[in-house]
């Protein structure tokens, strides 16, 4: 049997004994604990997440002393490559993964499970903000445990010191950039290495350019790369170039080792995940000299859509043990587990049941506001387009960064990558 023992068990038993009495649809149904087996396979090799999802199993083990229940962590990357061939032989009970697109090649397969009838009016009405991103041919095929909200992390002290306020439309941005410039202070630090950093600034320009549908419509490739709504989106891009917006030699950092940049003061800003959020307080800076805003308004009127990336439980249609994967499910998906694994000390991300509780963290609570006030949420680039696409198309944001000047090249060989993923 799965065990666990410290502070952080010990806290989620608590919640398991409230949600063990709870009439909630997401508790167990009839009380009795569960026997047999229950095989996890989790893709949360990064040491907090890791710590929490086995914290939240060893809780569900405490519910159900009888059920034998083996755990698997498998580095993240590792697990990219790996998870077909795991569906389709050997499939364990329950396996994470992710919302939108990502999901959609394995649904097409028939190596999800169809878990509509975990989505009842109640867990419909407390995680409709991702039900159509848990949505395909109108069934559901998984449940989302938590998701976060992106966006400009910054030095609110270098700010201050420059009379500078948040930015809201994308005239102000280009005003703050230059006012960093004339200082000396690089404004922007990005680690383009790994190729998806390049990728949340495509969205969040094409998102403001043009807008949630358009963005939508182009990742899944129901429109060429060489539209000039696309070439209007990179213009903008090709703005923030010419006003010597990023670090030099980006390509050579990976996110993480871009943050030094902003920690010394030597750059201001970062358009970054929450997860930016620990390391930049581990390295010393306070919540006094971190700021967070929207990513500014482009194109006035067109709603203010934001990326989300969800991430989720799935049952593989080949599971042997469904009915202990259908309670873990309901488990994951339960208010109170929602609050506390999302805890600032935990994932430190956001809950998606709306009955939830965010943890009393500065961050946390502005991209709560954000996220509940977001007229859509996307997915992330290499989550909403087919992974070749993704694969091919964050190249071409790297190159472009490096290169401007082929943008044709790029956009004309992202177009053939379209066309042959989507059949001509």
């Amino acid at each position: 049997m799965f065990t666990l023992s410290g502070p952080l068990a010990k806290s989620l038993i608590t919640v398991a004994a409230s949600a063990v009495v709870a009439t909630s649809a997401f508790a167990q149904t009839d009380g009795e604990s569960l026997t047999g087996d229950l095989r996890i396979f989790l893709d949360t090799s990064n040491p907090a997440p890791r710590a929490t999802m086995e914290a939240m199993i060893a809780e569900f083990q405490e519910m159900n002393p009888e059920l034998n229940i083996e755990t698997n962590v498998i580095d993240r990357e590792a697990y990219k490559t790996q998870i077909r061939n795991f569906l389709t032989a050997n499939a364990p009970d329950v396996a994470t993964w992710y919302a939108g697109n990502r999901m959609l090649p394995f649904v097409e397969a028939g190596l999800f499970e169809d878990v509509s009838d975990l989505w009842d009016d109640e867990m419909s009405e407390a995680l409709a903000s991702t039900k159509p991103s848990m949505t395909i041919d109108g069934a559901q095929w998984g449940v989302p445990y938590t998701y976060y909200q992106w966006g400009v992390y910054y030095r609110e002290d270098i700010f201050a010191d420059l009379g500078l306020g948040e930015p809201t439309t994308w005239d102000e941005f280009l005003n703050v950039i230059n006012v960093l410039n004339e200082n000396d202070i690089d404004p922007v630090t990005i680690g383009t290495k790994f190729l998806w950093t390049a990728g949340g600034w495509f969205d969040y320009l094409n998102l403001r350019q043009n807008g949630y549908e358009f963005h939508m419509d182009l990742t899944n490739g129901e429109v060429a790369w060489t539209d000039q709504r696309v070439r209007d989106t990179f213009a903008r891009w090709g703005e923030l170039l010419e006003a010597d917006t990023f670090i030099d030699n980006h390509a050579a950092y990976s996110w993480q080792e871009a943050l030094p940049f902003m920690v010394n003061g030597d750059a201001a800003m970062y358009l970054m995940g929450n997860f930016a959020v620990a390391p930049l307080r581990e390295a010393g800076l306070s919540d006094d000299q971190i700021g967070f805003f929207q990513f500014p308004e482009i194109t006035e009127g067109i709603p203010m859509a934001e990326d989300a990336p969800t991430d989720t439980f799935h049952i593989p249609a080949q599971a042997e043990n469904k009915d202990n994967a259908r309670a873990f499910l309901r488990f994951v998906a339960s208010a109170d587990v929602q609050s506390e694994i999302n805890s600032g000390a935990n994932l430190g991300q956001l809950p998606v049941n709306a009955n939830s509780t965010v943890d009393d963290d500065k961050f946390l609570n502005e991209g709560f506001e954000m996220l509940s006030n977001a007229s859509a949420l996307a997915q992330f680039f290499d989550r909403d387009a087919p992974a070749e696409v993704a694969a091919a198309a964050m190249e071409g944001f790297q190159q472009f960064m490096v290169q401007p000047e082929q943008l044709d090249n790029i956009l004309d060989r992202l177009e053939r990558v379209r066309q042959r993923v989507n059949g001509g």
